[in-house]
């Protein structure tokens, strides 16, 4: 398949399957975490807005769930069939990581699931507060046990090798291995970011179809009130997670910097754009800031960190790629923080729901942050080549022995499912976004503001049901 090897199709082909998993859990993340704090609102002062925002978001929330477990089982398969010498090799340390995910995470999450999507007027509203925080520390949970693992894979500590398999001698260093408190904290908020520009962008999109409520602005005002919060944060982790890969992948970040040769004593400049050239060793058209690079990378003027040439060339990282999908994710986060300083400002101005332009701006910055995930996706990922576990095990050597005919057609049959399959999914919970909370947009309408649909995500009865409204507990009931 155009001229890619056995190798590289193995790569791409999970590649591929692990870049549509990764927005769902992704979402799954921010929106449980969302659900369980508009559910605490409604009972803490009993405003029936924020429980119609939790029915209204529930229903995208069972949706995207359901395709971040689907992508997910398939993606595990992949280990077994296109990465078999590497499940032999270090599927003493991968294999219980995954385990206690589905022990702890996964058995969480299913155990109060039900309660939280269908329970709403079968328990007490206590309980079911509980249920749906018990699926947001799940999700956490979750997160946690896979990237310990694949931190793991970044920067392996606990572990020796005996007999040509690795073998766990430390858990805790396993676990707690150096990279992996920066990378989950990154990952985490990164979800919640990603989350909040997707509930911003559809609270923008309502306003500016005149859908001018008190619900919509809610949903707005919370998004950017976690955007304003959240992106400084993100991006004091995304310095000290340099720092980190600085000091244990140092290949890395050359390829990310587009570095190849730094002279002692001077300082490194930051390269803003430009094209790493691997054959010819060398960034083209560079545009640079002076002793920029050495300020973010050292914290010193004249600071100095390896370049590329300072590696073999087998062990050189493909910097054309990382150093273009870094300045993405960068770049994004950039504009994330605009958006919130711009918010700040029009709700200083009382014009908030008012500026077109800046409701057009919060649309088109939706899908921003799923694309910055998928960009330090990839920068980590591909960084980390040749190796699949860092300094221990090249990838050329963990994947198993499929002819590139089989992995060729596999790839393409991969496309065509999962474009019908997820396309289908995104595309169903993209028009309930759209759509809008039904259901609230109607009574506002008509004047009141009993609910009209029923409670229960996907439920299938009839309009005239209304499960919220005879909940124990409710104002309205």
């Amino acid at each position: 398949m155009l001229g890619f090897s056995a190798l590289e199709l193995a790569r791409i082909q999970f590649g591929f399957t692990i870049s549509f998993h990764i927005i769902f859990p992704a979402i799954t993340i921010g929106l449980a975490s969302y659900l369980a704090v508009l559910e605490g609102l409604w009972l803490w002062k009993q405003d029936v807005v924020h429980r119609d925002l939790y029915h209204f978001w529930s229903k995208i929330f069972a949706v995207n769930f359901a395709m971040g477990v689907v992508s997910g089982i398939v993606m595990a398969y992949q280990f077994g069939t296109n990465w078999s010498y590497f499940s032999a090799f270090a599927g003493s340390i991968t294999g219980p990581l995954l385990t206690y995910e589905v022990l702890t995470a996964f058995f969480l999450e299913a155990g109060f699931l039900g309660v939280m999507l269908f329970g709403w007027n079968k328990v007490g509203p206590g309980l079911h507060w509980f249920a749906t925080i018990m699926v947001a520390i799940g999700t956490l949970v979750s997160a946690t046990w896979i990237l310990a693992s694949n931190s793991w894979m970044q920067t392996p500590q606990g572990s020796e090798i005996i007999n040509g398999r690795v073998v766990p001698v430390d858990w805790l260093q396993v676990i707690f291995n150096p990279s992996f408190p920066y990378r989950l904290a990154h990952m985490t908020v990164a979800a919640f970011l990603a989350t909040a520009l997707f509930v911003g962008a559809s609270g923008a999109w309502h306003l500016l179809r005149g859908n001018d409520i008190r619900p919509i602005r809610i949903m707005l005002s919370m998004a950017m009130w976690m955007l304003v919060l959240v992106t400084p944060l993100q991006i004091a982790l995304g310095d000290a997670h340099g720092l980190n890969t600085l000091k244990y992948q140092p290949a890395k970040i050359a390829a990310m910097e587009g570095h190849w040769e730094n002279k002692p004593g001077q300082s490194v400049p930051l390269i803003l754009f430009g094209w790493p050239d691997m054959a010819a060793e060398k960034t083209k058209f560079a545009v640079e800031i002076p002793h920029l690079s050495s300020l973010i990378l050292t914290h010193e003027w004249n600071g100095q960190f390896p370049g590329l040439k300072e590696f073999a060339p087998e062990d050189r990282p493909n910097s054309t790629v990382v150093f273009w999908t870094f300045r993405i994710m960068v770049g994004l986060g950039v504009l994330m923080l605009l958006l919130g300083v711009w918010s700040l400002l029009l709700r200083y101005r009382r014009t908030l729901y008012q500026s077109k332009l800046f409701l057009r701006f919060a649309v088109a910055m939706g899908p921003s942050g799923l694309i910055a995930i998928l960009a330090g996706w990839f920068t980590t990922e591909i960084g980390r080549q040749p190796w699949v576990v860092y300094g221990v095990m090249r990838t050329k050597d963990a994947v198993s022995n499929h002819s590139a005919l089989a992995l060729s057609t596999t790839l393409l049959v991969f496309i065509v499912i999962y474009i019908a399959v997820f396309g289908t999914g995104v595309s169903y919970m993209l028009r309930l976004v759209a759509a809008g909370p039904a259901d609230i947009l109607d009574s506002e309408r008509q004047g009141s503001h009993q609910t009209k649909r029923p409670a229960r995500p996907l439920s299938a009865a009839p309009d005239d049901v209304d499960p919220a409204i005879d909940r124990p507990g409710s104002e309205d009931g």
